[in-house]
């Protein structure tokens, strides 16, 4: 049996990220993946993704250069991205190409589904159900990555609290783009901040060159999203477009408390809980969620203390939890109501906030350079929480 160095559950973004980077590092590495199916995805990358991960135009199915914010009385905010672009991908083929990236780096691929660790003595087996024989077989390794997405079993199996993380629920449906028109332009993203479409979350139209996504997510049980995204698209004038296929799956709320289990486990990505809050965006931080574990990953295996596992977790929060924070915290304010909505899209009009906005989305990080364009946007912010600013509906 040939023994691995590390085994990596789920293919999606972060375990082909983490099989990719242990492979071109000389590692010896199992990419374990169901195959086959697609994850619900909006599909937004911002530029610093492509340069931290080598991602090429010819990946993208489209360049949106505005974001459109809707309120619930139908206030359209239309914020240009200066300077830069929100690249498109498709997850039914942006998956595939990052899984064959990692094969092609020398990753092993097996196509299954993951069952359990087994441990004798110092050897760990990952079992996993064969796809096409529909036999359990095993893999010999000496540490295992979690990246089996937000209802990780990794995760419920093997790391404290890891069958407690929230999540939200999202649908979308992927249908053929329409012509241009007044309410479809296939270089602008539509967020829709309105209860009707989701009491806690928000709805998306999201432009694929040929195709659409839209769709909404809640946390709210009693929400029916197919229903729900039946209302969106005809508020989008959508309704009548061809449904190519649609899909359904849970997006985590927060980032886990530990990553790994002290022993020979780390999580990465949706398993780990790497979505970022207020805007639900999970592919950049899920490639960077299996970037640092397979960092520390190979920490362990070269120095030979478990400890080092604990870097996955110490290296994410170090660059992100401040934008983790704020994203947090302006979920927590606005998300609760229509009014409070109605104030935030309200509040999307300054031009300080625009800028700010897609500094941060596009780089990653809260930009320092304007002290006074920061306490300008508090000053905005707290006037509108506080409804010191009148609104007029429209």
């Amino acid at each position: 049996m040939t023994m691995f160095d590390v085994v990596v559950v789920g293919g999606g973004p972060s375990g082909a990220t983490a099989a990719e980077d242990l492979a071109r590092s000389g590692h010896a590495v199992a990419l374990l993946d169901r195959d086959g199916r697609i994850k619900p995805c909006g599909g937004a990358i911002p530029p610093r993704l492509m340069q931290d991960f080598a991602i090429t135009d010819d990946q993208l199915v489209a360049k949106v250069t505005t974001a459109r914010m809707i309120s619930p009385s139908g206030r359209r905010v239309d914020i240009p991205i200066e300077n830069g672009f929100v690249g498109m991908v498709d997850r039914k083929y942006f998956d595939p190409f990052l899984r064959n990236r990692a094969e092609e780096a020398g990753a092993h691929r097996f196509t299954g589904t993951y069952l359990r660790i087994e441990r004798e003595g110092k050897k760990r087996f990952v079992i996993y159900r064969d796809k096409d024989s529909g036999e359990e077989r095993k893999l010999q390794t000496r540490l295992i990555i979690g990246a089996d997405g937000a209802r990780s079993k990794v995760a419920r199996q093997q790391v404290p609290g890891g069958n407690r993380i929230p999540y939200v629920l999202a649908y979308h449906e992927i249908i053929e783009a329409p012509e241009a028109t007044d309410t479809y332009d296939p270089m602008r993203c539509d967020v829709v901040y309105d209860g009707a479409i989701s009491p806690d979350f928000y709805g998306w139209v999201f432009p694929h060159g040929s195709t659409t996504s839209v769709g909404m997510g809640t946390i709210l049980p009693e929400v029916n999203l197919k229903e729900a995204t039946k209302a969106l698209r005809l508020a989008s004038g959508l309704a009548d477009c061809k449904t190519l296929r649609r899909e359904g799956a849970p997006i985590p709320l927060k980032p886990l408390r530990f990553w790994d289990n002290a022993n020979d486990v780390v999580l990465a990505g949706d398993a780990a809980g790497v979505v970022a809050p207020s805007s639900g965006e999970g592919i950049y931080y899920a490639m960077v969620g299996g970037r640092v574990a397979a960092t520390a990953a190979a920490a362990t295996l070269v120095s030979g203390r478990i400890t080092d596992l604990a870097l996955a977790r110490r290296l994410f929060m170090k660059e992100h939890k401040q934008v983790f924070k704020v994203l947090g915290a302006m979920q927590n304010a606005y998300y609760r109501s229509d009014s409070r909505r109605e104030r935030f899209v309200s509040l999307c009009h300054d031009i300080d906030v625009q800028k700010l906005t897609f500094e941060a989305y596009m780089n990653k990080k809260l930009v320092a350079a304007r002290p006074m364009a920061h306490l300008k946007i508090g000053i905005k912010n707290l006037s509108h929480l506080t409804g010191l600013v009148r609104e007029t509906y429209v």
